[in-house]
């Protein structure tokens, strides 16, 4: 089990869902990884944690009405860890970027911001206070990537950004994918974007690790996702899928061989 305490700087430590529908999300999370809600707080916008075997893995907060009337769609979120917002804020300016919701505090769990690369991809900043982020990582029905999917022409933008706002070491792969390492732990990844796919906007997406694609693929239909590319191999020992939520909310499954899973970030 790998279980997380604590993140070092410049990590992904958390991501949540905002959707349209707080109970659909909720039925059908639950019911396909296996995931359970806290109850939200009585007061204010609806936002709960899932949990798996009682750990935190993931969060889930209810579009609000404006939000919706303005046609945001359901969408999952990315949060990289650092102990001081209010600096990460600078530096995203500094660097091009767009702070979209300056650092501000979650009563006592922590700080959280919201900026815009210069890529146009959307992703938080969670300064921890009493919520460390997700406390089981790279396991079955648990967060094990984040992968940045942008124009291949922004690719090299993208690597400079966040290298001035994270320190991020870039890690050359095959086929033109870069890898994203923090003190030499790949972390995170850039997926380049030829013309065949100008209609996906610059975005941070969540890749969740299953023991069998197919089954959660499977499973997933029959709870009313759409799957937006079926089970495809990676090579002969793992595949991925891509699947919308019945909410709209897109996101990916992935099985990988045992020895591709790196142990939980540890400070």
């Amino acid at each position: 089990m790998q279980k997380v305490t604590a993140y070092p700087n410049g990590i992904f430590c958390w991501v949540d869902l905002s959707t349209s529908d707080f109970e659909g999300a909720k039925a059908f999370y639950s019911q396909l990884f296996g995931w359970e809600a806290d109850d939200p707080p009585p007061d204010g916008p609806r936002y709960a944690n899932f949990r798996l075997d009682g750990l935190t893995v993931a969060g889930m907060g209810e579009l609000m009405p404006d939000q919706q009337a303005q046609g945001m769609p359901s969408h999952w979120s990315s949060y990289v860890k650092h102990d001081d917002a209010e600096a990460i804020a600078a530096r995203i300016t500094e660097a091009g970027g767009t702070v979209i919701v300056p650092p501000m505090d979650v009563m006592e769990e922590g700080r959280f911001m919201m900026a815009q690369d210069p890529v146009g991809a959307f992703f938080g900043v969670w300064q921890p206070g009493r919520h460390t982020g997700a406390q089981l990582v790279n396991a079955p029905n648990a967060l094990v990537w984040n992968e940045l999917q942008t124009r291949d022409y922004n690719v090299e933008k993208a690597i400079a950004f966040y290298k001035q706002v994270f320190g991020w070491d870039e890690v050359r792969q095959q086929e033109g994918y870069v890898g994203l390492a923090v003190d030499g732990r790949r972390q995170a990844g850039i997926l380049p974007l030829d013309e065949s796919r100008a209609n996906i906007p610059s975005n941070w997406t969540v890749y969740f690790l299953v023991d069998d694609v197919a089954d959660t693929v499977r499973r997933a239909e029959a709870l009313g996702a759409e799957i937006h590319v079926p089970e495809t191999n990676l090579d002969e020992r793992s595949s991925f899928a891509v699947i919308r939520d019945p909410q709209g909310a897109y996101f990916n499954v992935v099985h990988w061989p045992d020895e591709w899973i790196d142990p939980p970030p540890a400070v």
